[in-house]
């Protein structure tokens, strides 16, 4: 909203006054943040019930008397905003508000906090502690609230379900620990990890919300199952299956506990260095062909967001170049793209119960920073974008491993300043896909893209100043240092060398504003010196030298 909107939304909050969803306050600079927090869990499980799109926490309105008074809470921008921050910390899950307004009105400071509703199926707490509104007072989340929030998704969501005949025994004992492990890491600012360790397995998973009341979950089966006991979800495979295409073709199926299952397939993955040489330097920078926690993050997507309903198993394939991550079923709320700058919390889940599980042992989070974290990932490493394929009936992500178009890697790795909107535009000029207009004006008036549409292309400019850099790391030269350091190893694997073998091994790599003699004479310099500092010796004659190390 504009700020237009929000004095409009503003006033007719004042004229509605408080309810269940609204809260006024004046807020001082000392406002108590633990009360705000109480404040975010009510008003968001409230607006959960009342199914309204947000609940409003407002700052600068008198309690009596409906007058505009102004706050002076965090005046400070930076300040301010780190609130947002400081209730992700505290919320359970972990979520924050939506936006934090600062309007005008009157000729006072308003804020206006909005509050995002509780997740279907999902009360918020804080702190430990479920909160709600009795009128316009705070009182905590009630038995019969809570199970009214649940109970809005347990009959619709599939990874909720209670496996008959299942028992803490189908768990596999490893994946338990792990999951005790991840728990006390995801809660240790709340609860210390000796009081994890402590506790039963049954309360453990009850309190990671993996299973209910002692009761074993579809989702738990899926998380933490025994391989063995994975039939007990049939007619579901339960599988998620690794396959290797190209030059060399393999496959294997990796079936409960996920938990386990994700780190193990990912080690079946080839992950080679890439070998990336920027014009500006000497040596090549050097990155993993894919991120551990790209790769792990988009599985665990996949886990959270499968439709299990359609009983098909999530498909990994590993291509020469990239990977591909296929889950079954729409993408669930909104398009990929919304959530890559990280500004859209999702509102629902197909699979609340089970994404709450991944969210409790710190598989994922709630916030759609996911997505997000994938592509900042990817660009501060030089690679190109993930990809999306979004169907009626499949989501499909693909991550490179390799460079599309050697220039777009060279601008990112020249221009670290770049917005990543503008990133994300020079990625699809890259793979030849529609640039908007707008994106592409941008990219022109930067003068990093050039052509006409639709044949845009990195432009001849950026082309024009690499080569420049080129010419001048070419006239630029090493230290003596790291050309003695190659004499000496060229010794070591080959036991001794002429000045032939010298001169071969050191020519082409001193600089190009040398002549002939000046590189002749350098070598001989860098020679005596080694010989002089008892590195070397001469162990023929001095016309026909035959360079030993005195080691």
């Amino acid at each position: 909203m504009d700020e237009t909107a929000l004095r409009k939304k503003l006033r007719a909050l004042i004229t509605t006054w408080e309810n269940e969803v609204v809260e006024f306050k004046e807020a001082s600079d000392a406002f108590s943040t633990s009360e705000i927090g109480k404040y975010f869990s009510a008003l968001a499980n409230e607006a959960n019930l009342k199914d309204v799109s947000a609940g409003w926490l407002v700052f600068g309105v008198r309690n009596n008397g409906r007058a505009v008074v102004g706050t002076t809470y965090r005046n400070d921008p930076g300040r301010l905003h780190s609130l947002k921050h400081q209730i992700a910390e505290g919320a359970d899950p972990t979520t924050t508000f939506r936006q934090i307004h600062e309007v005008a009105m009157d000729g006072h400071r308003v804020l206006m906090l909005e509050v995002p509703p509780a997740p279907r199926g999902i009360p918020i707490a804080w702190q430990g502690h479920y909160y709600a509104r009795s009128g316009e007072s705070l009182s905590p989340l009630g038995l019969a609230k809570q199970d009214e929030i649940r109970a809005q998704t347990l009959d619709m969501d599939w990874s909720a379900q209670l496996v008959e005949g299942a028992t803490l025994n189908d768990l596999d004992p490893q994946a338990v620990e792990r999951a005790r492990n991840d728990f006390a890491l995801k809660h240790q600012n709340r609860i210390p990890s000796d009081e994890v360790l402590g506790w039963s397995v049954e309360t453990l998973l009850d309190r990671a919300k993996v299973t209910q009341r002692g009761q074993v979950t579809r989702a738990a089966l899926l998380l933490l199952g025994r391989a063995e006991s994975a039939h007990v979800l049939s007619p579901h495979p339960a599988q998620i299956t690794w396959k290797l295409v190209g030059q060399e073709t393999a496959y294997e199926h990796f079936g409960p506990p996920f938990l386990l299952a994700t780190s193990q397939l990912y080690q079946r993955i080839r992950n080679i260095q890439l070998r990336l040489l920027p014009d500006d330097e000497l040596l090549p920078h050097e990155v993993s062909k894919y991120d551990q926690k790209v790769v792990l993050e988009a599985l665990h997507n996949c886990i959270a967001h499968q439709d299990y309903r359609r009983n098909q198993r999530i498909i990994v394939t590993e291509k020469p170049d990239r990977l591909v991550f296929e889950n079954a079923g729409s993408f669930f709320e909104g398009r990929p793209e919304d959530y890559v700058q990280g500004d859209k919390t999702p509102r629902g889940y197909r699979n609340p119960y089970l994404v709450q599980a991944m969210v409790e042992l710190n598989m994922i989070d709630q916030m759609g920073y996911g997505i997000q974290r994938m592509y900042e990932t990817q660009r501060k490493r030089y690679l190109p974008m993930p990809d999306y394929e979004v169907s009626g009936d499949a989501v499909i992500m693909t991550v490179y491993g390799g460079v599309v178009d050697p220039a777009y890697t060279r601008v990112l790795m020249e221009n670290s300043g770049l917005q990543l909107t503008d990133v994300l535009a020079l990625d699809r000029v890259q793979k030849g896909l529609v640039v908007p207009d707008r994106a592409i004006q941008v990219l022109k008036r930067k003068k990093l893209v050039e052509g006409r549409k639709p044949r845009f292309r990195v432009s001849a400019a950026v082309a024009a100043a690499s080569a420049k850099k080129a010419e001048y790391i070419k006239t630029r030269a090493f230290d003596d240092r790291h050309y003695r350091n190659m004499v000496v190893e060229f010794l070591r694997k080959f036991g001794s060398a002429s000045r032939k073998d010298v001169d071969t091994l050191l020519w082409d790599k001193l600089s190009d504003a040398l002549d002939d003699a000046q590189k002749r004479n350098k070598i001989g310099n860098l020679l005596s010196g080694l010989r002089n500092d008892g590195v070397i010796f001469n162990a023929a004659s001095k016309t026909a030298p035959k360079w030993t190390l005195c080691e």
